[in-house]
């Protein structure tokens, strides 16, 4: 059976290899005893037909030593921060979002459910005219998308004068210790 394109529909599938199709595409990466390993966790589970030969290509005892490694180094990683965790500038840079978060969304929930229990319970207050159409219920709801805003605002200028300054010093200070951990590779 032949698909659109002319080509038998089980070519490609990925199941078989066809003669036709085996093509010089260059040469194959070796990775030698030089050459740099990413520190990416797929890096050796490479997809099938992406420029490898079907027969493993270098030597076989490179990998286990390399993935120890990255053990070692993934531990290392954790005590740094675990570290950092602990320090005092990290603390601070979450008891200053804490101090914010906690108060902002507290006061933002007490309004939003203050807003759905006078709607519910007192539907004559919120049916009251203010102007023309508009009424008490239609005002309290615009409140909410303009609290959403403000909201929104102000915790975007709490973070940049309160909070991101130390958070990048915090974030240097992490990537300078996963760096001199690691032996010092980046």
């Amino acid at each position: 059976m032949q698909s659109s394109n002319s080509r038998p529909r089980d070519v490609g599938d990925g199941s078989a290899r066809s003669g036709e199709h085996e093509q010089d595409h260059g040469p194959v990466f070796a990775p030698t005893a030089g050459d740099v390993r990413y520190e990416d966790p797929w890096y050796d589970a490479l997809a099938s037909g992406w420029g490898e030969s079907d027969t493993p290509s270098g030597p076989a005892a490179d990998i286990p030593p390399a993935r120890r490694q990255r053990q070692d180094a993934g531990a290392t990683a954790a005590r740094v921060y675990l570290e950092v965790q602990r320090s005092a500038a990290f603390q601070e840079v979450r008891s200053r979002y804490r101090r914010f978060v906690i108060p902002a969304t507290v006061g933002f929930l007490l309004w939003y459910v203050g807003y759905v229990v006078a709607a519910t319970t007192a539907p004559s207050l919120m049916a009251r005219p203010v102007a023309g159409a508009v009424n008490v219920a239609l005002l309290a709801g615009l409140g909410q998308f303009l609290s959403t805003f403000l909201l929104t605002w102000a915790y975007s200028r709490h973070a940049r004068l309160r909070r991101d300054r130390a958070a990048l010093e915090v974030r240097w200070e992490t990537q300078e210790l996963t760096r001199e951990a690691g032996g010092g590779a980046s």
